[in-house]
């Protein structure tokens, strides 16, 4: 048996959006941060972000109602989570990965060095899995419409994989593709804008945009975390894991605030009609 739940996840709005990319850039610079700043390396930070989003999702899922600081702290941790996961795939302990002067990735494996087009490859096949079984089930993938517990699992479960996905494609752009940090961020952002022109085409279903630009925004987010972080010789701003993350975290965390003051003005009419209406059928069982 299934166990309902209440409204749990926002309404897709343009605010809705600059959250999602405030919170992927931030998952790439916090991810980078506990990484490779602090040289925990991909193993160990992989394990302690993921268990940091088994928990934030707890919270999430046993959540009443949609909670914005909630839902955006899961948010957060898959693309921490997700950072560390592509990268551990991908990369390996060769000198290109390295920081200057270090001889590894910190303790513990150093990577699986599959690459990015193989590691995009699984990452592809685990998501299209997820949807197939989403599929299967009936459910719907409108997400304004997710009110039962094992809807909003699939949907979180989603979320972790295209984050990851999201990453390896982000770093191939900014690292194998040649178009550099600001390249890859105007390509991603460019693909953007088509999917929103085609939101104006009946023939394309809206919630395919939505899945496809959910994936997008995390290489934007990847790109421009690189762009704030990485070295001036390497085509960034050289700004710093620890100093972008901050300034990130601060700007989420405002957006955050914002959304959860709009949502208990929404949900303040809202109750005061149900009161009202529920005031004629108490009298009349008096």
């Amino acid at each position: 048996m299934t166990t309902s739940v209440m409204k749990k996840l926002p309404e897709v709005t343009l605010a809705f959006w600059i959250m999602k990319i405030a919170a992927t850039t931030l998952g790439e610079t916090a991810g980078d941060l506990f990484s490779q700043t602090l040289k925990l390396g991909y193993f160990l930070t992989t394990i302690a972000l993921f268990l940091v989003f088994v928990v934030t999702l707890v919270i999430q899922l046993r959540a009443k109602r949609y909670n914005p600081f909630f839902y955006w702290t899961v948010i957060l941790s898959t693309s921490m989570a997700g950072t560390t996961m592509s990268d551990f795939m991908n990369r390996d302990a060769s000198a290109q990965y390295l920081a200057p002067g270090a001889t590894s990735l910190g303790w513990g494996p150093q990577g699986l060095g599959l690459g990015y087009p193989e590691g995009a490859a699984i990452l592809i096949s685990i998501l299209l899995l997820i949807f197939l079984v989403w599929k299967l089930s009936g459910m719907t993938f409108q997400i304004t419409e997710i009110v039962t517990f094992r809807g909003e699992a699939l949907f979180w479960s989603a979320i972790l994989v295209s984050n990851t996905l999201g990453t390896s494609m982000g770093d191939f752009l900014s690292d194998s593709s040649g178009l550099g940090y600001l390249g890859g961020a105007s390509l991603v952002t460019g693909l953007l804008l088509v999917l929103v022109a085609l939101m104006r085409v009946p023939a394309v279903p809206n919630v395919l945009l939505f899945w496809i630009a959910f994936v997008l925004t995390r290489p934007l987010g990847a790109t421009a975390g690189d762009l704030l972080t990485k070295p001036v010789a390497k085509g960034g701003l050289n700004l710093g894991t620890a100093g972008s993350s901050a300034v990130l975290l601060a700007v989420l965390f405002g957006l955050m605030a914002y959304a959860h003051l709009k949502e208990r003005r929404t949900a303040a009419p809202d109750f005061a009609a149900a009161e009202k209406e529920a005031q004629p059928q108490r009298a009349g069982h008096r």
